[in-house]
């Protein structure tokens, strides 16, 4: 009898499927990662932590894989892939860090009996890796026992270092550290002594040394710069950042000032004197900028450009030497020679001129003439000038007058009237004038004329005609006096007649007096 098969599982085994496929989902959490946070002290390259290895689910029955399993594997393909890619990351980070440049201009700020305050500027290098901190170290002078004095890194670039002992004479450095390690340390130049400074120095600068300081060349320099400090300052003096040349500049200290003097100062003199007090490790600093002047050169040259007329036109170049000061103008002369005589005399012509040409003008006829140009500056005029080297003659000119040939202008004129009569009503008993205006040569003559008759003498009218005005006045005009006024003016070359109507009304008369 043959065997019976072995019964099929069914849907008893689906549920630990489902379940195996819950399992790969802690998986992807890096729980090793912590390795490489616990590296060594960043001088040294920490070695990659060991790779964790994913969760192996359990078998599952059969012979053949389920579907699960397969899944299951895949996860684990891609968890592997990434722990690859994420240690190889933290590998070229730790190995491309880098330190910092050491800090740069550490100095003492201030300082007490028992601290030192030192300030300092951060790396001028940082790299990619940024900036954590800086460790402030220190050690007795004469020894080389370097000690921490901060617990945790500085983040700023101040630090106070406290409890000390007086007297104690002290070496400081600053050191910078980043993820690539500690940078190069900056150490103070000189040991700085743990000590109160009773008075710090501090020079009073006068008023007046706050700006350029000029003198003439040969002028004596005394220079008095009051400063206070305890205990005694050192003082020094520099000329543009070099001690002075004590065989040219003497100076001469006390307890409450310095004082730079110069015998006979010199153009060479000129330039920025710095004064420099100084206790112990605190300093004060002050520049006085020295100017020694003379008088400038002649322009470089002079020469005549044009000549016409009366005019002479000039151009010059600036002095090569300006006696150290801007030059501030420049003064013209002239002199002319005169027919027969053999000295020039000069005369001014132009002063304080600012440009580099000028045209001197109202020459005297017949007369030659030469230049010559001064320069100016603060100081005052040039001791020589330069002079033309040719001459400018003003020739003479023909004096005989020809008048122009034209034809004389004609002013006779026909008459012509230039305001006419205008109509006019006048009322009986008021005298009325009429008015028009006339031109013409030679004078013409004028007549009036009513309806077209001539007026003549009539004492009723008055006839006037002044300056080509024409008026006729009618003396308390009647009811026969209206109708057409005429004025006609006659010469030589023709009339012109203008013409007006005046209309005579009645005065109104009340209703009270017609009845």
């Amino acid at each position: 009898m043959p065997s019976k098969p072995a019964p099929i599982k069914k849907a008893a085994k689906k549920e630990p499927a489902k379940t195996e496929e819950k399992a790969p989902d802690p998986a992807p959490q890096p729980a090793p990662e912590a390795a490489p946070t616990e590296a060594a002290p960043p001088q040294t390259t920490p070695a990659p932590a060991e790779k964790p290895k994913p969760p192996t689910p359990p078998p599952a029955d059969g012979n053949a894989p389920s579907a699960a399993a397969c899944e299951t594997s895949h996860l684990n393909s891609k968890f592997e892939l990434i722990y690859d890619l994420h240690f190889w990351c933290i590998s070229v980070f730790m190995t491309s860090a880098e330190p910092t440049s050491a800090p740069v201009d550490l100095f003492v700020e201030d300082k007490n009996d028992t601290s030192v305050t030192i300030i300092w500027s951060q790396p001028e290098n940082i790299g990619p890796t940024g900036l954590d901190g800086y460790v402030i170290e220190v050690c007795k002078d004469g020894t080389a026992d370097w000690k921490a004095v901060n617990e945790g890194l500085q983040k700023s670039c101040r630090y106070i270092i406290k409890d000390q002992t007086t007297g104690d004479r002290l070496k400081i450095r600053v050191v910078a550290v980043n993820a690539g390690g500690c940078s190069p340390p900056v150490t103070l130049q000189d040991a700085v002594l743990v000590e109160e400074i009773a008075d710090r120095p501090k020079i009073r600068l006068p008023r007046f040394l706050r700006q350029r300081h000029v003198a003439r060349v040969g002028d004596k320099i005394n220079l008095t710069i009051p400063f206070t400090g305890k205990p005694k300052p050192v003082v020094t003096w520099t000329k543009n950042g070099q001690p002075v040349d004590t065989k040219r500049v003497n100076t001469r200290n006390t307890d409450r000032d310095s004082i730079l003097f110069i015998r006979a100062a010199e153009r060479e003199d000129s330039g920025v004197y710095e004064m420099c007090v100084k206790v112990e490790d605190s300093e004060d600093k002050a520049s006085i900028t020295l100017q020694i002047v003379e008088l400038p050169g002649p322009p470089a040259s002079v020469k005549i450009v044009d000549n016409w007329g009366f005019n002479v036109a000039l151009e010059w170049a600036p002095p090569t030497d300006n006696g150290n000061t801007e030059i501030t103008g420049y003064t013209v002369q002239k002199a002319d020679k005169k027919t027969g005589l053999a000295d020039w005399t000069w005369f001014n012509v132009l002063e304080h001129y600012h440009r580099l040409n000028a045209t001197v003008s109202d020459l005297i006829m017949g007369n030659s003439y030469k230049f010559r140009v001064f320069s100016e500056n603060k100081v005052g005029k040039s001791e020589s000038a330069a002079v033309t080297k040719q001459e400018a003659k003003i020739l003479k000119t023909g004096i005989n007058y020809k008048p122009s040939d034209y034809k004389e202008h004609s002013f006779s004129e026909a008459p012509k009237f230039t305001t006419s009569l205008n109509d006019r009503a006048t009322t009986a008993g008021y005298s009325t004038k009429l008015l028009c205006s006339v031109r013409g040569f030679p004078k013409p003559t004028i007549q009036w004329m009513k309806n077209q008759m001539i007026i003549g003498d009539n004492p009723k009218y008055r006839q006037i005609c002044v300056q080509g005005i024409c008026s006729l006045e009618i003396r308390k005009p009647g009811n026969f006096d209206g109708g057409v006024y005429s004025c006609r003016a006659l010469n030589d070359l023709g009339e012109a007649t203008v013409s007006c109507k005046l209309e005579v009304k009645q005065p109104a008369i009340p209703d009270a007096d017609k009845k």
